[in-house]
This record gives C-alpha cells, structure tokens and sequence, in this order.
C-alpha cells in the first residue's frame, strides 16, 4: 500500500477522568480516537504516517507497568476496493488456541469509529515471537467466526500478511500468502536465519532422488569430494526447509561464524507420506539409517560417524527425530526435537509412547537437543515429561522454551541454535 506522507506521531491522550472508560486499550488508538472526534483535520493520515514510519503492529508499553510485557496492537487499513465486514487477527497459536475450542470472537479485530482502521490488541511477554495475517470478509459475524475445520481451511487458503509490517515475511507454501512475524524486542536473536549481502561464502545446494526419495543436499563451502569426514545435519520435512525456508542461507551463515564445522546438510522431502514415514515408523528411520546414510558418506564424505551426525525435526519430525536416536544410535547420535509431538499416538496404543519406550530401555549413547513453545498449549507437558525422564535415566539433554508457539517463524532460529549447539565448537 501506498504510505501517506510522513507526520509527528499522535501525541499520548490525557489520562482518563473517572467518567471515562476507554474501549480501546492503545494509547496512539484512543488519540486517534479523540482527534477523529473532535474533527481534527488529517488525523488519520497522521496516524498512518506514524505507523508507515515505524512499522506494524504497534507495539506500547504494558498497560499494568510491567516491564516483561508490551501491549502489542495490530493494525490494518480499510481498503476501499474491498470492504470488509469482519476481519480476523490470525496470531499463530495465539488465535490457534481459541480456534480449538470453537470461540474465535476473541479475535475479531475492531472498527475504529470514524476511521477505516481495524484493530486489536493482546498483551504479550516481551519475548514473543509469532507470525500472523489478516483474514477480512464480507459476510455476516456468524460465518466469519465459523471454527470448524473446513471453514478454518478457508481462512488459512485466503489470508494475508499485514502490509505495514518492515520486516521479511515468513514464506508458505502449497499456494498459500506469506504470514508476517511479530518479533518483539527481548525474542531471541534470530539473525543468522537472514541472507547477508556480502562477506559470506555460499556452499551448493543440490536436487537428487535416493531410492526413489527426493533429496536436496546442501554442502558447506569449499567441499571436496575426496576431504572429510564432513559432519552430517538430516532434515526431516526437507520440502520446507529447502525451496520455501532457504535453510542454506543459515547454513552459510553459521560457518562464516565459525558456529559450525563444515556439515553437509541432506534435505529429505516427506514425498506426501509424512503421517506414515513421521510417526516412530521403524521402516523409514531404518531407511534413514541403511540407505541414506550409506549414500551420503559415499558421495559427500559425511554420515559415517554417528557422534558428528544430527537428525532434526518439527512436530511429527521432532518426535521422529528423538525416535531415530532412540532405534538407531549407531547412526544418529544426535537428535533436535524443536515443539516433539510426544503425546503420539492418539489411539487405543499407550500415550506418550516414545517416552515410554526411553524410560525402560536400555540408555543409549546419544545427546538430545528439545525445545518447545510456551505457547504450545498441546504439547508443552509431554515435552516437560519427556525432558525429565531423560534426565532421570541420565542421558546428555539441553533443553528450551521459547515464547512462541508452533511456528516456523521460531523453529528457524531454532534449529540454528540446536545445530551450533550439536555440532559446533
């Protein structure tokens, strides 16, 4: 969208007298408010310009004086092509949550009187990370708060990411918007996950099939066929983090910093058999272990130590990663689980089962790296547990929470962590 020229940000409002109740809990909003109310002129295209100049969402101090948390408000501007009804604020699991339990009301955003701005706000510890979109309709309330999982497939098909906001947006896939990502100021550093411009040598990233599977490898700058051995990084959901993350570019990144030894990375795409090859399946981690592995350690010099290999995953991957080492710690003896479904599998079989299975075996040989959002409402004690029973049996664990939830927007950051963490000096 096209900015309005630039203005002095809405001066805070007067503090309220006793007989007000403001409705509207951000300050710039209620300054607006009262400007648009007592007929001053430009006021809203002065409020735009703030927002052009600083980025969206508005982010203020904490209502109640604490200094963890921001009020954090989301914007968006009328268009007047196409009018809206209703809009929805989709905060990743913020919204996700609610969603769950058939109440999205608390996520329609608002007509600020007099304006065409939406708005909504929520206050947020100051080291959330999330990314989010705007959904508008012009239908009636009732169907654009339709929570069941065809309509909710509807929304995520058509949303779009906020305009306003500065910063990249977070790519998707299987023709679905970008989202935007919310980073507020204590999130945790995330700078490795961009592309620098210079000053970073850039390894090769190759497109191949083993045994039929596809496959992108991304080797460290300056790999030679014949040197080695290289460590090894295998990335379960490969179809991600390749074409539409561009994990290479982290890669990269982390050995210019000298996070990283020089590790192939091999890309393993879930060639749509994901809930079947990503559910403690012991034919696909066995395939991991006796068809990829072989291939890599002959063609790149890396995989044949199971010391300097790692196998990474998210969610189903997460919980497949921690299965590998548990079934193979001949081959992986490095797991990072980021937001593990460990609560698997949901049918007439044990719950929790993979923390079962590492409670009474044997312990093996092998460190875990697990984080977990703390907005991850589904999966934050199973991961807890989990955690405790490997520290019980005495195995080697690092574990975080991150204030987020489960998103790509945090598990990029993530699995750098987790690599330099595995891996690295």
């Amino acid at each position: 969208m096209t900015c309005p020229p630039r203005r002095d940000p809405p001066a805070p409002p007067a503090r309220p007298t006793r007989t007000e109740v403001p409705t509207v809990r951000s300050p710039l909003l209620r300054k607006l408010l009262e400007d648009v109310r007592a007929g001053k002129p430009d006021a809203e295209d002065a409020f735009w310009g703030y927002v052009c100049e600083t980025g969206a969402p508005l982010v203020e101090s904490d209502p109640e004086g604490d200094p963890g948390h921001r009020l954090v408000t989301f914007v968006r501007r009328e268009d007047p092509a196409r009018p809206a009804t209703h809009v929805l604020a989709l905060v990743h699991t913020v919204t996700d949550k609610d969603r769950h339990a058939g109440d999205l009301a608390p996520h329609l955003m608002e007509r600020i009187e007099g304006t065409g701005v939406w708005a909504i706000s929520h206050r947020l510890r100051a080291d959330h990370r999330a990314s989010y979109q705007f959904h508008a309709t012009s239908g009636t309330r009732e169907d654009a708060l339709r929570a069941d999982r065809p309509a909710w497939l509807r929304v995520l098909d058509h949303a779009e990411p906020d305009p306003l906001n500065a910063g990249a947006p977070l790519p998707s896939r299987d023709g679905r918007n970008p989202a935007s990502v919310l980073e507020l100021p204590a999130a945790p550093d995330q700078s490795c996950t961009r592309r620098r411009d210079g000053g970073v040598a850039r390894g090769e990233s190759l497109d191949t099939e083993v045994d039929g599977r596809r496959i992108t490898v991304h080797l460290p700058p300056e790999h030679r066929r014949g040197d080695g051995p290289y460590a090894l990084a295998v990335l379960l959901d490969g179809e991600m983090w390749g074409p539409v993350l561009g994990v290479g570019d982290t890669l990269d990144n982390l050995h210019a910093d000298g996070e990283l030894p020089p590790t192939v990375a091999v890309l393993v795409d879930t060639m749509g058999r994901r809930m079947q090859d990503l559910a403690c399946s012991a034919p696909f981690v066995d395939w991991l272990a006796d068809t990829l592995l072989p291939w890599t350690e002959r063609e790149y010099g890396a995989g044949a130590d199971a010391a300097r290999t790692v196998v990474a995953g998210q969610s189903a991957g997460g919980l497949t990663a921690a299965f590998a080492a548990f079934r193979r710690p001949d081959r992986f003896g490095l797991a990072l689980s980021q937001s593990g479904s460990f609560w698997w599998p949901d049918d007439d079989r044990e719950g929790e089962w993979l923390t079962g299975q590492y409670a009474r075996a044997e312990r093996r040989p092998v460190t875990l790296h697990l984080e977990v959002g703390r907005q991850e409402w589904m999966l934050l004690a199973e991961n807890r547990r989990f955690r405790n029973i490997l520290r019980a049996r005495g195995y080697d664990v690092r574990y975080r929470e991150f204030n987020g939830g489960h998103d790509y927007a945090c598990w990029r950051g993530g699995l750098a962590d987790g690599l330099a963490g595995l891996l690295g000096p």
